[in-house]
């Protein structure tokens, strides 16, 4: 059984957010990916339609995600389902660093508005 420590997990830094990956095909996952998401306080992550499904639960602070032009404020504890094809913006309009953790299947891929393809490394 893989067991990824927390001093091998890999960090990464895309718009402004923190993605610390534990999960992936190059840990040992045959199909899945998890990471934990760290969202400072005012950072606004750019609009974009998810390929794979996504379940992002909120461990601590709060958020703001718009999906498929609805708002929903959620707090700690609060889970959110963004089915493929989506388009999902995350917004922290608080004062205090939110952080989730993050499932999804391996090859997930991010389409920004401009047309732009992200291949996550945290979620291949």
């Amino acid at each position: 059984m893989p067991v990824i420590r927390t001093s091998e997990a890999v960090t990464h830094e895309m718009h402004g957010a923190r993605f610390v990956s534990y999960a992936t095909t190059r840990t040992g996952s045959k199909e899945l990916c998890a990471w934990r998401g760290e969202i400072p306080a005012g950072t606004k992550a750019p609009v974009h339609t998810v390929s794979r499904e996504e379940i992002l639960h909120l461990l601590d602070g709060e958020l703001l995600i718009t999906l498929d032009g609805r708002t929903d404020h959620i707090t700690a504890g609060d889970t959110v389902i963004v089915n493929p094809g989506a388009t999902v913006r995350i917004e922290n309009p608080t004062d205090r660093t939110a952080v989730s953790w993050v499932t999804t299947s391996t090859g997930l891929e991010a389409e920004l508005a401009d047309g732009t393809r992200i291949a996550p490394p945290w979620a291949q």
